[in-house]
């Protein structure tokens, strides 16, 4: 990609040949972006990542400032394929909150505003962000004869000759894998725990070969470790061009023992969840692996793709459709980060945006079920078309990830009415929904670029259209329709998987067009929260020395 330098000087250039003998100065220009940049800010609260460290072994806290130094192997790798030059971006911002704007963003890209541009001279972000060449065209790329050009693991370069080659991970950042590789091995020379000494070790192999199932499948063996890490490229949505390549994160983590045990029950309900889905047979027809955990976490270290923009406060893994048919997938509830969230954005917005009389269905344990049904309902549904267009997410390319965002969230809820009903889960249903709905709110805000907004959108018109909810236009706020949420509910699973069983590219980029939009209604009464100064996301002060651990 180009320099920050370059594109701003190019910019630059134009603007003063539109000018004429006036043309503003760069200081002028720089100026306008630093004005902004407060209300930018502001869109996120600090919250500083911490645990009760009381309960782990001496070898535990020694292994977890190693991994929070692979973590930041991670963050740099993540920079590349984001943006690219990091270094060069950053050293040409003289302006300190640009400069922690850029750091939250990964980039001169706003990812809570449409990754619209907040840099003078920086261009439109390539949908493809870094993973491929900038001038390449989607049909120059199906045009090519290269086997791994469809790879999770590889980037998309030119040769000298401009065509195009293709450059595996482990390659690319050879230096810096074998860093992280060697860090890992060194935390797993620490490790008392057998399973995680296990998983350490492979994952550093998978890091130095791109072959990461051995090391997926020996994390999904391991029961009793308190402490986690979850490191590597694994996610595809920073890839929106075709939803191919996986971005490089890490988490750190430290698992809470007490609350893990009161979710174990819950993952053996996955096959007769399966069975009663809202859908025809061939649309259920897999088997989800009941070998599955669910967990809580506090999290105490993000790098990379996790940490961009909005956080994640739940991970449901390996993506691995392999893995997930034989074994599974793990839920990780990142609860200290939920709760912040929760507290400092979740309540806030009910208070202006729902009905008075419903606020007091806005539970934090809803909120917490919510999110993570969410994960669980991950491996619900189907991973595989079943007309012989490969796996889901290669039949729906760029749309795979927001749509499969919004089945785990509608199918989420599924679940809770589903055990609710059978006495498997306690409290008050219009809690569920309710929680449900202002959570809606919260996610919307993400915005566009995000496969999480997406999905929200398209659910929130959803639900529109068939009355789930009411607003008062004389106090602004929203009302949920209990029973016809429901309604809704069903017939937006049902739509969701039939789009993916049916691989129906156009289908789904028929539904994103027409509901994945921001109405004028919806967009006034986001911006009442602006206005009322509520973030949007939460931003971490974390580290070894937050935790004591330096």
């Amino acid at each position: 990609m180009r320099s920050f330098q370059s594109l701003f000087l190019l910019a630059l250039a134009l603007w003063i040949s539109a000018c004429g003998d006036n043309p503003p100065s760069e200081s002028a220009t720089m100026n306008e972006a630093t004005a902004e940049i407060d209300k930018r800010l502001a869109k996120y609260v600090p919250v500083r990542l911490t645990t009760d460290l009381g309960m782990l072994s001496d070898k535990d806290k020694q292994i977890i400032p190693i991994l929070i130094e692979a973590a930041k192997v991670m963050d740099e790798l993540f920079w590349y394929e984001a943006y690219g030059d990091k270094d060069a971006l950053l050293d040409g911002l003289t302006d300190d909150k640009l400069r922690q704007f850029a750091r939250i963003n990964y980039g001169p890209w706003d990812r809570l505003d449409g990754n619209a541009p907040f840099v003078p001279g920086v261009a439109a972000k390539p949908a493809g962000a870094n993973f491929y060449p900038v001038d390449m065209t989607k049909d120059e790329f199906e045009a090519a004869t290269l086997e791994d050009k469809a790879s999770l693991y590889t980037f998309l370069r030119r040769n000298e000759e401009g065509g195009l080659i293709t450059v595996p991970y482990h390659q690319q950042f050879k230096e810096k894998i074998e860093k992280a590789a060697g860090l890992l091995r060194q935390a797993a020379a620490l490790a008392d725990d057998a399973g995680l000494k296990h998983y350490l070790e492979l994952r550093a192999q998978a890091l130095l070969s791109d072959d990461y199932q051995a090391s997926d499948l020996a994390w999904m063996d391991m029961k009793d470790n308190q402490v986690d890490v979850v490191i590597g490229p694994i996610e595809t949505y920073e890839d929106q061009l075709f939803g191919h390549k996986a971005a490089h994160e890490c988490y750190v983590l430290v698992k809470d023992m007490a609350w893990s045990q009161r979710l174990d029950k819950y993952a053996a309900f996955l096959p007769e969840l399966q069975e009663g889905l809202p859908a025809p047979a061939a649309y259920k027809a897999e088997k989800p692996g009941s070998d599955a955990q669910l967990n809580a976490y506090d999290v105490v270290y993000y790098a990379g793709d996790c940490n961009a923009g909005s956080k994640t406060i739940a991970i449901n893994l390996p993506n691995d459709e392999e893995v997930q048919l034989k074994k599974g997938t793990r839920r990780l509830q990142l609860k200290n980060a939920m709760r912040a969230k929760f507290d400092k954005i979740m309540v806030p917005i009910a208070d202006v945006l729902i009905d008075e009389s419903q606020r007091k269905h806005i539970t934090f344990d809803a909120f917490f079920a919510n999110t993570m049904f969410h994960e669980v309902a991950h491996g619900l549904g189907i991973k595989n078309t079943i007309n012989g267009k490969g796996t889901v997410r290669e039949a729906l390319l760029e749309h795979a990830s927001a749509l499969e965002e919004g089945k785990a969230d509608i199918l989420g809820l599924y679940m809770i009415k589903q055990l609710h009903d059978k006495g498997e889960l306690e409290g008050d249903l219009k809690d569920y929904y309710t929680t449900f709905m202002a959570g809606i709110f919260r996610s919307v805000r993400f915005g566009a670029s995000s496969a999480h907004g997406k999905a929200n959108m398209i659910r929130f018109n959803f639900f529109q259209e068939m009355g789930a909810f009411e607003r008062d236009p004389d106090s602004g706020t929203y009302r949920v329709d209990y029973e016809k949420l429901e309604e809704a509910m069903a017939a937006l699973s049902e739509k969701i998987l039939t789009l993916q069983g049916d691989g129906d590219y156009e289908g789904v980029a028929k539904l994103v067009a027409e509901k994945g939009a921001i109405g004028g209604q919806l967009q006034a009464d986001l911006d009442r929260l602006s206005q009322a100064s509520i973030p949007v996301d939460i931003v971490f002060e974390q580290g070894a020395d937050v935790l004591g651990l330096e």
